[in-house]
């Protein structure tokens, strides 16, 4: 057997192409399916396999050759594809939907065409056609102009001609070829690839390759009997869709995910290239020469020669547009592109191939039977939805079949009755899942929060920073009741919160998201299950600017150790006479003012008295007033000033106190 690479040829086909059936096919979760087809072919014949026009993309991204014997394929050849749009620019005509006939004849001006008005017939070259619109005396009609080869101009309505023919046949050709094109891009979505053979005898050919396919699907059934361990069936939904017949297969099924994508290698593909242009050359301009005044002095310098003269503007555009293409083309250069079927292994991908033909015709479905076994299982209840006052009916699945269980619906039958639906992600053999498929009813189960005030739990003084760790505690309790008579085993599902930690119990298992904890339920009974968590708190401040009452709050606080304590009461006493001083300086402040302002009013008094007569007396009045309210503005201020001294010296030695203070 040799394997050969794809070669694209031009050889002719000659012969009748024979189709290969499908013999195996692989579907895999990601929406592409693996298919083999192989035949005989005889000399000189050729083998043709038809695809869609969206599954070319990856065939020839992934079709391998295997061939019997020396010969080899000589030759892969299929179907091209181009945009209609490209097609079309290569004629001189061009249709646009509800395109009147005057407009394509006003296209081929100078064609011949011979138009017959009943048993008349005349034929010229198109010098125009138009399109009249519709007037009160006359309908919408189109003409046409042609010159007759009496070299007569003569106008005739199109919509009396009963045919109209291009004289040329080359025209005619185009124009058949135009509407094909037009047609086959509307109609042809099959695209058919032919591999050829040589013609020294019969050999059998194998292909294979990547298509687009449905994905398959998987289907369980969980049983649970009077045994201890229930059944679990497995169904595969496969669907054909590819439009071939899988008579007598190979079928497997892959579960797993891998890195599969499109890459754009049917289409043509057209690159841009730059224009460059050498620089033209100038017509050499006439060259007036000046008469002589003298001879010309010996010591007279040569001169230099003149700069050549600039490209032209054409030259200089096409060179920057070079240098971008070159510049992008550098670019792109530098990227890279970057029932009971045999279960097996396949790196991180698991197979089931059954071990029996598979028949499923096109535009068909089949359900395929590929896990019957015995698994590990215990009914649980699982309270996860606060919303809820019920828990919900669940199993607890542990995959001990030895194969890898993919994803889907499961439908639960308990003692022989339909008991409820769940859907389960893909299992790895030796994992576990929960799996939850209707409502108890016959338990209940309410919540209730507490929460303390927040305690402060350690504090450090280090370089005037003062750090407090602190907590809360919170408890959230279940009460549940179970008004059945018989035994239950409830899973509760706490969620995780980003900062707490629990205190006082332990998870059977966690997930991302949630804690989960086992409760026993007694028949008939009540149980009351209690959560207890605590946040803790981290907070820094600068000691210095915190008020007294910030600091007896912690010096009052029994968490904080003897020493701890000690020194805070020792800023508190430093920061307590500080603010006492504050005080001081605030009422002596306020004893200025109100002195300030009595003195303006007092001198407003005293300068309308000087101006009426016979007021001496009060004035005096007012003046002693003034003299014995300076005397006291000048105690105060000097209260003022020494109050002030004393803050400053004492906020000092508190600085020094708390930068030297460490616990």
């Amino acid at each position: 057997m040799r394997r050969g690479l794809l070669v694209c040829s031009a050889v002719a086909f000659s012969a009748v192409a024979a189709e290969l059936p499908v013999r195996e096919v692989i579907l895999y979760k990601h929406g592409v399916g693996y298919f083999e087809r192989s035949g005989e072919l005889a000399a000189g014949e050729s083998a043709r396999l038809d695809f869609k026009a969206d599954q070319m993309n990856d065939v020839l991204k992934s079709l391998t050759l295997e061939t019997g014997g020396a010969d080899k394929v000589i030759g892969l050849r299929y179907d091209a594809s181009e945009p209609l749009e490209r097609k079309l620019a290569n004629y001189p005509i061009r249709l646009e939907p509800g395109q009147p006939l005057s407009r394509l004849l006003d296209q081929l001006k100078g064609a011949r065409v011979e138009l017959k008005f009943g048993a008349e017939t005349v034929a010229g070259a198109v010098v125009s056609s138009r399109a009249l619109p519709a007037t009160e005396q006359q309908p919408e009609r189109e003409q046409v102009t042609l010159l007759l080869d009496t070299a007569e101009l003569r106008t005739l309505d199109l919509s009396a001609a009963t045919s109209v023919r291009f004289a040329d046949p080359e025209l005619q050709l185009q124009l058949k070829d135009y509407l094909a094109a037009v047609s086959g891009a509307r109609s042809q979505d099959a695209r058919s690839v032919y591999i050829d053979s040589s013609d020294t005898g019969r050999r059998r050919i194998t292909a294979s390759y990547m298509i687009p396919t449905a994905v398959w699907k998987s289907s369980y059934r969980l049983i649970f009997g009077e045994a201890a361990d229930p059944t679990l069936e497995g169904w595969a939904i496969v669907d054909n869709t590819t439009g071939d017949d899988w008579t007598n297969i190979r079928l497997a099924l892959v579960s797993g995910r891998p890195i599969s994508f499109v890459t754009q290698l049917y289409e043509p593909k057209y690159v841009v290239r730059p224009v460059a242009e050498l620089p033209e050359d100038r017509a050499q301009a006439p060259v007036v020469h000046e008469g002589a005044l003298g001879g010309m002095p010996q010591e007279a310098a040569m001169a230099a020669p003149a700069a050549p003269p600039p490209p032209p503007r054409a030259a200089r555009e096409n060179l920057r547009i070079a240098k971008e293409y070159a510049a992008e083309d550098r670019a792109r250069m530098e990227s890279t592109i970057v029932a009971t079927p045999q279960a097996r292994e396949l790196g991180e991908l698991f197979e089931y191939r059954f071990d029996k033909p598979v028949t499923v015709r096109k535009s068909e479905s089949a359900m395929l039977p590929f896990l019957q076994q015995k698994v590990g299982a215990r009914k649980l209840l699982i309270y996860a939805d606060e919303s809820s006052r019920h828990p919900m009916n669940a199993a607890e699945i542990a995959n001990s079949t030895g194969k890898t269980l993919d994803g889907g619906p499961l439908t639960v039958f308990d003692s022989g009755a339909y008991a409820g639906e769940a859907l389960m992600e893909t299992l790895k053999t030796g994992d576990k899942r929960l799996i939850s498929y209707g409502v108890d009813l016959g338990s209940r189960i309410t919540t209730a929060f507490d929460s303390d005030s927040v305690r402060v739990r350690e504090v450090h003084l280090r370089r005037g920073v003062l750090t407090v760790n602190s907590s809360i505690r919170e408890v959230k309790t279940y009460t549940i009741r179970n008004v059945d008579q018989k035994a239950k085993t409830l899973v509760i599902e706490h969620p995780v919160r980003q900062g707490y930690r629990l205190l006082n119990q332990k998870p059977s298992e966690q997930t991302a998201n949630a804690y989960r904890f086992e409760v026993k339920l007694a028949p008939d009974s009540s149980e009351k299950f209690a959560i207890e968590e605590e946040r803790s708190l981290h907070n820094a401040y600068a000691l210095a600017n915190q008020t007294p009452d910030f600091l007896a709050s912690f010096v009052e606080n029994k968490e904080i150790g003897g020493e701890a304590r000690k020194q805070l009461e020792r800023i508190l006493a430093q920061k307590r006479q500080i603010a006492a001083l504050d005080n001081e300086i605030d009422q002596a402040q306020q004893q200025i003012g109100e002195l300030t302002a009595d003195q303006a009013r007092l001198r407003e008094n005293i300068a309308s008295l000087n101006r009426v007569s016979g007021q001496q007396e009060q004035v005096q009045k007012y003046a002693a007033q003034l003299a014995s309210q300076e005397s006291t503005l000048a105690s105060l201020r000097d209260r003022l000033t020494e109050l002030r001294k004393k803050k400053t010296a004492l906020e000092a030695e508190l600085n020094t106190m708390i930068e030297s203070m460490e616990f």
